[in-house]
């Protein structure tokens, strides 16, 4: 998008809670260049919007039901690689930011500082750019530099995080499987993998490992 159309930049919401939703809403509303074009209550609708309407920024929630947050983007960066997505977490940036601008968002921001940081970060994926805070710039370049300190749910691929989540959160296989669409052998080798990368023997040190890191509530 250039710089002189950013009179009407077209911003589609995606949370599953609808204070949220109203509260993102107050916050744009009170600016002249942003428009919200729709509201998403989970990320198979946000799939189904944005084939449908023009969007110029989708801002969604990290946590969502039907499909998650890294679900939809993975999804999305196949059907409207363009679109620029801000991921709205209540995690740190430090938690998850860097695996969702690897997967191609274009910028994370904790909901916590949304109301500050909204409407910098959506002119600025708007233009092309990304919207990436100190905090999570110090993260990247100590990825960059110190590749090898890696925490152990780092190493996993998106696909195995997904799964890691999933188990974090108490699913069975067959609900994983479900909720993925793949075969229960699949998600099967998934949880081995996981497993074998992060050194562990079962599920309950998974769930025990992601309450001790913060990466579920």
């Amino acid at each position: 998008m250039s710089s002189k159309d950013l009179s009407s930049i077209r911003v589609l919401i995606a949370d599953d809670h609808e204070i949220v939703r109203q509260g993102l809403q107050k916050v744009l509303s009170e600016t002249s260049d942003l428009k919200v074009v729709g509201e998403a209550e989970n990320g198979n609708q946000v799939i189904d919007m944005v084939q449908k309407q023009e969007v110029d920024v989708l801002v969604m929630d990290f946590d969502m039901p039907e499909k998650n947050g890294l679900d939809a983007l993975l999804d999305l960066k196949q059907i409207c690689p363009k679109l620029p997505v801000i991921i709205l977490s209540i995690f740190p940036e430090d938690h998850y930011g860097t695996r969702f601008l690897k997967a191609g968002a274009s910028g994370y921001i904790q909901k916590a500082s949304a109301s500050d940081q909204l409407v910098q970060a959506i002119r600025t994926v708007a233009q092309g750019g990304k919207f990436i805070s100190p905090k999570l710039t110090e993260k990247l370049v100590q990825e960059i530099t110190k590749d090898t300190d890696k925490q152990p749910h780092e190493t996993l691929t998106d696909r195995e995080f997904q799964v890691f989540r999933y188990i974090s959160g108490g699913k069975r296989v067959k609900d994983i499987a479900d909720e993925l669409h793949l075969s229960i052998n699949t998600v099967s080798t998934y949880r081995s993998r996981i497993l074998e990368k992060m050194s562990m023997k079962s599920n309950a040190e998974i769930i025990r490992y992601a309450i001790k890191n913060g990466l579920i509530q």
